[in-house]
């Protein structure tokens, strides 16, 4: 059985003595009173806040205890809060949940501990380096009907970095949106599914990428099941051949590819007639030569993963959170939601 272990933040009742002033530094300190000031906490209920004052600068500032701050709530409180909200409590029943411990807490401020909890977690990540992302698009349920968001994740630890309100089949808003993402966290390689739009945002941001395998293998094995029965019988070999080809992933693969391409005739339709099954397959080899770098980055870079199940899995906790709730009443308090449940417990 599994057993989750979650770390919260240690509420003192006293604080120890500072060691340096915060506006100038100084180390004298001269003590300069203190009072009692209670807090909401499911286990102290009053905490001792000492007042000092700098010999140097003659700055006067309030010394709060571990865990406490100027709000009401402790630090503890409010990351239980946006925890419990995470694990699948309404605003409603988070209350009631604190009111049975003799903790009394209105849905706004749980409503504002998600949103503090959000913004720390953008805060955390803002700054980090990182090398290998994410990105993928999907339809989240807010504000009374479907919405279309782009998540950005770093597959070196599965979270989530950045969202928001982008289309991802129009490639100017992927590429605007994620521009100045690369620059502040130094990305360089990108993971994608095998959505055309991200063509030419790699290639005009300088970036790598590397297309989700689990993509492509479903869409051509499909493609190649309905090949195989509606083209002649001397080019099923063909089509038996780039199944194997796109399981083993040989460095020469585009080049063989290509070379089957350059084997079958070209057949041009009339403007009324269909697509035939062997322009179908023609068109298939030579989409797979072209992007065949794509498909097999991972093999000489270890940290890029084969496929994108990392910003999958974040997308499915947003998406099983934001299904069970009743509706958002601003975006950016969807945005705020969608980055506090894609990144799970942590």
């Amino acid at each position: 059985m599994s057993i989750i272990v979650l770390k919260l933040p240690e509420v003192k009742v006293n604080a120890e003595r500072p060691t340096k002033c915060p506006a100038c530094g100084g180390e004298v300190l001269q003590r300069w009173g203190g009072s009692i000031r209670k807090v909401r906490d499911p286990y102290v209920e009053e905490v001792i806040v000492y007042r000092y004052r700098c010999w140097r600068c003659r700055h006067v500032f309030r010394h709060y205890p571990e865990g406490v701050d100027q709000a009401q709530q402790t630090q503890r409180l409010r990351k239980l809060a946006a925890l419990s909200w995470l694990l699948g409590l309404s605003y409603r029943g988070l209350a009631g949940l604190f009111q049975v411990f003799g903790v009394s807490l209105s849905r706004m401020s749980a409503w504002r501990d998600v949103q503090e909890r959000a913004e720390q977690l953008r805060r955390q990540r803002k700054w980090q380096p990182v090398r290998v992302l994410g990105v993928d698009g999907a339809m989240v349920r807010g504000l009374g009907k479907e919405q279309k968001v782009l998540i950005a994740v770093d597959l070196g630890t599965g979270q989530p970095v950045k969202i928001g309100y982008v289309d991802e089949h129009d490639p100017r808003a992927v590429r605007r949106w994620l521009e100045p993402l690369v620059k502040q966290l130094g990305v360089s390689v990108i993971v994608t599914d095998d959505l055309v739009t991200y063509n030419p945002v790699a290639e005009q941001l300088g970036l790598e990428r590397q297309i989700c395998q689990f993509h492509v293998r479903r869409w051509v094995n499909r493609t190649l099941k309905e090949l195989r029965t509606s083209v002649p019988s001397e080019w099923v070999p063909v089509v038996d051949e780039v199944k194997e080809i796109l399981a083993d992933l040989p460095p020469e693969g585009s080049k063989r590819l290509f070379e089957l391409w350059k084997q079958i005739p070209e057949r041009r339709a009339g403007r009324d007639q269909p697509f035939s099954a062997l322009n179908h397959l023609r068109y298939l080899l030579l989409r797979l030569s072209e992007s065949w770098p794509k498909y097999r980055l991972f093999t000489w870079q270890t940290d890029v993963p084969w496929t994108n199940n990392g910003t999958e899995q974040v997308i499915g906790r947003m998406k099983v959170r934001s299904s069970i709730v009743r509706g958002y009443k601003s975006r950016d308090g969807l945005l705020a939601a969608l980055m506090v449940a894609g990144s799970g417990l942590c």
